[in-house]
C-alpha cells in the first residue's frame, strides 16, 4: 500500500506573492526588447523542430516538472474518502468549466467585443481561452487549499485524480470545443503537445519521485524547496519571449487584455461558486467543499500557455490569452480563498440544517 507524502505546509512564496507583479514586469520587459531587438527574438522563434518552439518547449519542462514532483499518484485510494467533493470537482472540472468557458468565449470575443477586436484573431482568442479552461491546476492548488485549511488529503488526491484524467482527456475536450467553435483542429500538433507536456513530465516527475522517496521523505522535500524556484523562473522567461513577439499587438491594441480578461474573471467566479455550493448541498465538511471551489476555479495555466505556443504560435491571440489567465490568477484566486473562508458560518449552518 503506497503512503500518500503531503506537501510541507509553507506560507506561499516571495515570487507567488507577487506573481501579478512580476508578469506585469514581463509583459513590458517583453515588449520593449521586442522592439529594440526584434533580429535575436525572430531567431529564437525560428528554432522549431515539428512545430515545437525548442527554447520555449525546454523552459515549459522546467516550468511543469517540478510542479508535478508534488503530485503522489499513491494519494488515489483516497479518493473513496470524500466521494461526494471528488465527484463534485470531476464534474465542475471536466462537464462543466470547458464548456462554460466556450460559451464566455463566443459571447464575449464573438459578439460583445468583436468590434474592437482584430477580425483574423477572433478565432485564435477563442481557442485560447478554451485552452486556459480545459486543465485543472496542478500545482497552485495546494498553495490555495493550505491557505483556507482545506483538507490536505482531499486535494492531493483530487489533484492526482485530475492529472491521471488529464493525460486521456485534455486532447478530445479540446478537439471538440475548437470544432464546435469552427476552428480548425490541428490533431497531429495537439496529440504531440499532450506527449510533450502532459506524458513525457509526468513520467519524468514519478521516476524523480520515487528515486527521491527511496533515499527518505526529507529528501524530496529538499529537493522541493530547492528546485521551487525554477518553474516560476521559467514561466517569467517564457513571458518575456512571448510578449517580445505580441509586443506589436498589444501596443495597437492595448485594451485586447481587459477584453480577455473578462470571460475568465466569470468563469472563475461561476465554477467555484457552483462547487461551493454543490459542495454545501451534497454536506461535505467546509474543508473538504474549499479545495474543492478552488479546483474547479483555477488553471493549469502552464500547459495552456504550451499548448497554445505548439498549437498557435507565439504571435498568435490563443498565447496571449492564456497569458491573461496568468496576469490575473493570483488576485483573483486570492478573492475566492477570501470568500470561503469568510463564508465559513454560512456554510456550516447549512450543513447543520440538513
Amino acid at each position: 500500500m503506497t503512503t500518500a507524502t503531503l506537501p510541507a505546509p509553507a506560507p506561499m512564496s516571495l515570487f507567488e506573492r507577487w506573481l501579478t507583479l512580476w508578469v506585469a514586469l514581463c509583459i513590458v520587459a517583453g515588449i520593449a526588447l521586442g522592439q529594440l531587438l526584434p533580429g535575436p527574438f525572430q531567431a529564437i522563434g525560428r528554432l522549431e523542430v515539428a512545430r515545437v518552439n525548442l527554447p520555449v518547449g525546454l523552459l515549459i519542462w522546467v516550468m511543469i516538472i517540478p510542479m508535478l514532483l508534488k503530485v503522489d499518484f499513491g494519494a488515489l485510494h483516497q479518493v473513496r474518502r470524500h466521494w461526494r467533493g471528488i465527484g463534485i470537482t470531476l464534474f465542475v472540472n471536466w462537464a462543466v468549466k470547458p464548456f462554460s468557458m466556450a460559451l464566455l468565449a463566443w459571447i464575449f470575443i464573438r459578439q460583445v467585443f468583436a468590434p474592437w477586436l482584430s477580425a483574423e484573431q477572433l478565432d485564435s482568442y477563442v481557442a485560447g481561452l478554451i485552452l486556459l479552461a480545459a486543465a485543472p491546476c496542478t500545482a497552485m492548488v495546494f498553495v490555495w487549499s493550505r491557505l483556507t485549511n482545506g483538507d490536505p488529503l482531499f486535494t492531493l488526491s483530487q489533484v492526482a485524480l485530475n492529472d491521471t484524467i488529464m493525460v486521456f482527456a485534455f486532447a478530445p475536450i479540446v478537439g471538440l470545443l475548437l470544432g464546435l467553435s469552427a476552428i480548425q483542429v490541428p490533431w497531429d500538433t495537439l496529440l504531440t503537445s499532450v506527449v510533450l507536456y502532459i506524458v513525457i513530465p509526468v513520467a519524468l516527475a514519478q521516476a524523480w519521485r520515487r528515486a527521491l522517496l527511496q533515499r527518505g521523505p526529507q529528501a524530496l522535500d529538499a529537493t522541493l524547496a530547492r528546485i521551487g524556484p525554477w518553474s516560476i523562473t521559467a514561466l517569467l522567461a517564457t513571458l518575456v519571449l512571448l510578449f517580445a513577439f505580441q509586443g506589436e499587438a498589444i501596443l495597437a491594441q492595448p485594451a485586447v487584455i481587459a477584453m480577455l480578461a473578462v470571460p475568465i474573471l466569470i468563469q472563475v467566479f461561476f465554477n467555484s461558486g457552483l462547487a461551493y455550493w454543490l459542495n454545501r448541498r451534497a454536506g461535505e465538511s467546509h474543508a473538504v467543499a474549499c479545495p474543492s471551489a478552488l479546483i474547479g476555479a483555477s488553471n493549469f495555466f502552464e500547459l495552456a500557455v504550451a499548448a497554445a505556443i505548439s498549437l498557435f504560435g507565439f504571435q498568435s491571440g490563443a498565447a496571449l490569452a492564456t497569458v491573461v489567465g496568468v496576469l490575473i490568477e493570483v488576485p483573483v484566486m486570492l478573492l475566492v480563498v477570501r470568500w470561503v473562508k469568510r463564508s465559513q458560518p454560512w456554510y456550516e449552518a447549512g450543513l447543520r440544517r440538513g
